[in-house]
C-alpha cells in the first residue's frame, strides 16, 4: 500500500465504516453503537434491533455469566447486521448521580464495574465481534465532555478510573478500546501517550486497536505519536489526507501508520461474522430484566396474590422508557409496557395516566411511512416508520446530496375533540390534516450543540379540532449539513384529547381506592436522563411525587415501580407498601414486571450503586468544570467509600435488594486469599442470594474504611443449606505508590452480607 492508502485507510469513510482495502484482504469495517443492542450501518425503525436492558440493570444482576450471555446475544445481531465491531461496553464510574450517561455505566465500584466488564467483552468476542471498552479515561460526565480537562491524582486514577479498564483487559483481552473527548490532567485522551502507550500498551500489554470517540480526534500528528489507531467518523478526520502530509513533512514516522495498519489486519484477523447457534434474545431479555430488577422495600405486598384486583396508575405504566437516550438507543421490533404485560399474565388491571414523566409530546402512534424526495420531487424511496418519528444518522438510505424533503404520512387513529399535534425537530415543516394546513414554518433549535437538534429536538404544538382518524403528513425540508455527520431526524407527535394533569391524578386516586393493590409507575424522561447532559436535580419530573403520596393516602397497599437509569429521590418511600426499582428494562420490560409482581420470577437485583435520599446528602455532587477543568478532588472517595468517610446515611446502601425468602450467613472461613461463605434459604421459597465480600482494614489511614473484594451468586431451595468460595486478588490489598503497586500490611477483617452494610458475618 502507498502511503495515501495507508493514512485513509485510518480514518473514517463516513459515519460508521472505514475505507476497504482489497490489495492486502482487508473488507469496509463496520462499528456499531451498543451497548443494549446493535443498530448497524443505517440507524432507522425499519432495521429494528433487540433491546436489552440497560447497563445499570446489568450491573445490578451481579452475574458475570448472565451478562456474558448477554454478549453472545449481542454478538449475533452484530453478525445478523454485517457489524465487526460493537463500540461498547463503557466502563467510566458513577462518580456522581448527576453524571448523564448514569444509567451507560455499570456502577459506582470499580471491581463490579470491571468484572461486568470483562464478562460483557467476553461473550461478545466469543461470537466472533470486536468491541471498543470506552471512554479510556475518566469521561465521567457529561458538562463541557468535548473538552474538559480532568484533573486527578496518579493513585486516584490508577486506584479509581483506570482499574476497570485494566481489569477488562488482563481478564477479556478486548479487540479494541475507545479514547474519550475529555484530556487528563491537561493532555487530550486521544493523544495521550502516557496512558494510551505507556499505560494501555506498554504495562497491561494491550494488543489492539485504539480508536477516537466520534469527533474526538483533533491533531493528526499529537493524536499519531499519542497511540490512537483510528480516527473516526470520516470523511473528514485529522487522518487520511493530513495524517499523510505529516508524514511526508517528517512529523509521524511512516513506520507508525504501518504499525496501525498492522493492528487493524489484525483486527480482521480475529472477527468472524460466520452463522453460529444463539439463544433466543426476546427471552433472555425478559430473563435479564427480572434479574435485575431491585426490590428495595417490601411489607408483604409482592408478590401479589393471584385475582387481587390492581389499579395500574402512571404514564410511564402504558409509554415506558426501555432504552437511554444517546447512543444507547436503539429501534426494538417491539416494546411490552407494564400495561401490556400485566394483561398478558391475566392480572385484573384497571388502568389510570395520573401523571406524566415528560411534558412533551410522544410520535404518534400510527403506522407511518417516510417518503424521500429530490428537488424535483421525484421519489428517492419510502420506508416504513413504526410510528410518528423518523430517525436517520450517519449512513443515510437515500443518497444525502440528493434529498431535499422527506415526508412523515399516515392515517391518525385521532378521538374526535381538541388533540394536540406537535411539530418535533429544527428546520422547515409543513404539517397537514385532512389536506388542510395546520403549522407551516421554522423550528428554532434550542441549543448550540448541532446534535442536541437530533437527540434532543424542540417542538412546536399545534392544538386542532379533529373529527376522528385523519390523514395526516409532516414535511420536513432538509437543511445540508456542510460535513459529517450527516442526519436526519424529526417526528410528527400527537396527544389525544385528556383532562388536566390534576384531574388526572384525581381520577387515579379514586381508582386507587376501589382497588385491593396500586401499582404506581414512575420514571425520568429523555428531557432529564440522557447523554450529552448532566442532570441538575434528582427529583421525578412533573408531578410524579404528588401522584405517589395521594394514592398511598388512599391505599396502603401501594406498590411503586421506578423506571429510571439512576438514583432519584423517592421523599414518599415511607408511604408506600413495596418499591421496585426497573431500570431502563429493554424490550421485554413489561412481561418481566408481570413475572416479578406476581411471584413467577424472584426480583434479582443489588444495588450497583449507593442510592441517596437526597442529592444534598450526596458527598460528591459537582460535574461542572471551572475554566474548562474539572477537578476530582474527592480522590478515592466516590460512591459507598465517600459515603462512609462522609457520615451521612444514604437511602439505600450499595449492594442492597430484597428477594421473595430470607438468608440466614452462616458461616465465614478464609484460606489465604480464598473465602468461604455459608449461608441458609430460610424463607419458603426458592431463591438467589448475591455473595459479596469486603475488605476492611483495621488501620485504613488514608484508605477508604472498606471495599468490595469479591462477589458472587447462589441459589437453594426453601431450608437448603450451600457454601460459596470467592478469591480476593492481591490487589485488594495493594496502592499505588511512586515505585508502583505495593501490599499495604496490617490486619484486615473479612466483611459478607446483604450489602456494603450492615454485613452478617465477619473475621
Amino acid at each position: 500500500m502507498n502511503l495515501d492508502r495507508k493514512a485513509a485507510l485510518l480514518g473514517g469513510q463516513d459515519m460508521w465504516t472505514l475505507p476497504a482495502a482489497p490489495e492486502i484482504g482487508l473488507p469496509s469495517l463496520v462499528t456499531s453503537d451498543g451497548p443494549i443492542g446493535v443498530r448497524g450501518a443505517r440507524w432507522m425503525a425499519g432495521d429494528p434491533a433487540l433491546a436489552l436492558p440497560s447497563p445499570t440493570a446489568l450491573a445490578a444482576t451481579w452475574d458475570v455469566g448472565l451478562v456474558r450471555r448477554a454478549g453472545e446475544v449481542l454478538a449475533a445481531e452484530c453478525r445478523r447486521k454485517g457489524v465487526h465491531v460493537l463500540l461498547a461496553p463503557s466502563v467510566n464510574l458513577h462518580r456522581t448521580p448527576l453524571g448523564g450517561r448514569h444509567f451507560e455505566f455499570f456502577s459506582e465500584d470499580p471491581l463490579l464495574t470491571g468484572e461486568i466488564g470483562a464478562a460483557y467483552v467476553a461473550g461478545v468476542q466469543s461470537g466472533g465481534v470486536g468491541v471498543t471498552v470506552k471512554h479510556f479515561v475518566a469521561n465521567d460526565s457529561e458538562t463541557e465532555r468535548m473538552t474538559v480537562d480532568v484533573q486527578v491524582d496518579e493513585r486516584t486514577l490508577r486506584e479509581l478510573y483506570l482499574a476497570p479498564f485494566e481489569l477488562v483487559v488482563r481478564k477479556a483481552a478486548p479487540w479494541g478500546v475507545m479514547a474519550a473527548y475529555n484530556g487528563v490532567n491537561g493532555v487530550p485522551m486521544c493523544e495521550h501517550a502516557g496512558l494510551i502507550e505507556g499505560v494501555l500498551r506498554g504495562e497491561w500489554g494491550f494488543d489492539g486497536i485504539v480508536m477516537s470517540d466520534w469527533t474526538a480526534a483533533r491533531d493528526a500528528v499529537r493524536c499519531a505519536l499519542g497511540g490512537l489507531d483510528l480516527a473516526m467518523p470520516g470523511p473528514g478526520s485529522v487522518y487520511g489526507e493530513p495524517l499523510a502530509r505529516a508524514v511526508l513533512e517528517g512529523l509521524v514516522p511512516e513506520e507508525i501508520l504501518d504499525l496501525k495498519v498492522a493492528r487493524l489486519k489484525a483486527l480482521f484477523a480475529r472477527v468472524d461474522l460466520a452463522d453460529r447457534e444463539s439463544e433466543d434474545g426476546a427471552a433472555l431479555a425478559r430473563e435479564i430484566a427480572a434479574r435485575s430488577f431491585t426490590l428495595l422495600t417490601n411489607d408483604g405486598v409482592l408478590p401479589l396474590d393471584p385475582g387481587r384486583k390492581v389499579a395500574l396508575i402512571g404514564g410511564p405504566a402504558a409509554d415506558p422508557r426501555v432504552t437511554g437516550g444517546g447512543s444507547a438507543m436503539v429501534f426494538p421490533d417491539h416494546t411490552v409496557s407494564p400495561l401490556e404485560g400485566l394483561t398478558a399474565a391475566g392480572v385484573d388491571v384497571a388502568y389510570s395516566r395520573g401523571a406524566d414523566a415528560s411534558a412533551t409530546v410522544a410520535p404518534a402512534v400510527m403506522a407511518a411511512t417516510a417518503t424521500a424526495r429530490d428537488a424535483a420531487g421525484r421519489v428517492l424511496g419510502e420506508f416504513p416508520l413504526k410510528d410518528g418519528a423518523l430517525l436517520w444518522l450517519g449512513t443515510l438510505p437515500v443518497p444525502y446530496e440528493e434529498l431535499h424533503t422527506v415526508e412523515i404520512s399516515g392515517v391518525l387513529d385521532a378521538a374526535p375533540g381538541w388533540n394536540t399535534l406537535a411539530v418535533q425537530g429544527v428546520g422547515r415543516f409543513t404539517l397537514e390534516a385532512n389536506g388542510r394546513t395546520l403549522f407551516d414554518g421554522a423550528v428554532r433549535p434550542d441549543a448550540d450543540d448541532p446534535l442536541a437538534g437530533f437527540f434532543f429536538p424542540p417542538q412546536h404544538e399545534v392544538l386542532a379540532d379533529l373529527p376522528g382518524p385523519v390523514v395526516v403528513s409532516l414535511v420536513h425540508t432538509v437543511r445540508h449539513a456542510p460535513e459529517p455527520p450527516f442526519f436526519v431526524g424529526f417526528a410528527l407527535c400527537h396527544r389525544e384529547p385528556r383532562p388536566t394533569t390534576g384531574r388526572m391524578i384525581t381520577q387515579a386516586v379514586e381508582a386507587a381506592r376501589e382497588a385491593d393493590v396500586a401499582v404506581v409507575v414512575v420514571g425520568t424522561s429523555k428531557e432529564v436522563e440522557s447523554e450529552g447532559f448532566d442532570r441538575t436535580s434528582l427529583k421525578l419530573p412533573g408531578r410524579q411525587d404528588e401522584l405517589v403520596s395521594r394514592v398511598a393516602a388512599v391505599n396502603p397497599r401501594t406498590v411503586v415501580v421506578v423506571n429510571a437509569g439512576s438514583p432519584v429521590e423517592m421523599p414518599w418511600r415511607d408511604e408506600v407498601a413495596a418499591i421496585l426499582l426497573t431500570w431502563f428494562p429493554g424490550q421485554e420490560g413489561g412481561h418481566a414486571l408481570a413475572d416479578v409482581l406476581t411471584g413467577a420470577a424472584e426480583p434479582g437485583g443489588r444495588l450497583p450503586t449507593t442510592w441517596p435520599a437526597e442529592l444534598a446528602d450526596c458527598p460528591v455532587i459537582n460535574v461542572t468544570p471551572e475554566e474548562g477543568v474539572l477537578r476530582y478532588d474527592e480522590g478515592r472517595f466516590v460512591g459507598y467509600r465517600a459515603w462512609d468517610r462522609h457520615g451521612t446515611a444514604p437511602a439505600f446502601p450499595f449492594g442492597h435488594g430484597l428477594g421473595y425468602t430470607t438468608w440466614s450467613y452462616d458461616e465465614i472461613a478464609v484460606d489465604g486469599l480464598e473465602v468461604t461463605v455459608t449461608l441458609t434459604n430460610t424463607g419458603p421459597r426458592p431463591g438467589r442470594e448475591v455473595v459479596q465480600v469486603y475488605l476492611a482494614p483495621d488501620e485504613p489511614g488514608d484508605r477508604p474504611a472498606r471495599w468490595l473484594a469479591a462477589f458472587t451468586t447462589c441459589a437453594a431451595q426453601p431450608g437448603e443449606t450451600v457454601s460459596v468460595t470467592v478469591e480476593i486478588p492481591r490487589r485488594a490489598v495493594e496502592v499505588w505508590t511512586e515505585r508502583g503497586w505495593e501490599a499495604v500490611p496490617g490486619a484486615y477483617r473479612v466483611l459478607s452480607g446483604l450489602s456494603v452494610s450492615p454485613t452478617r458475618l465477619k473475621i
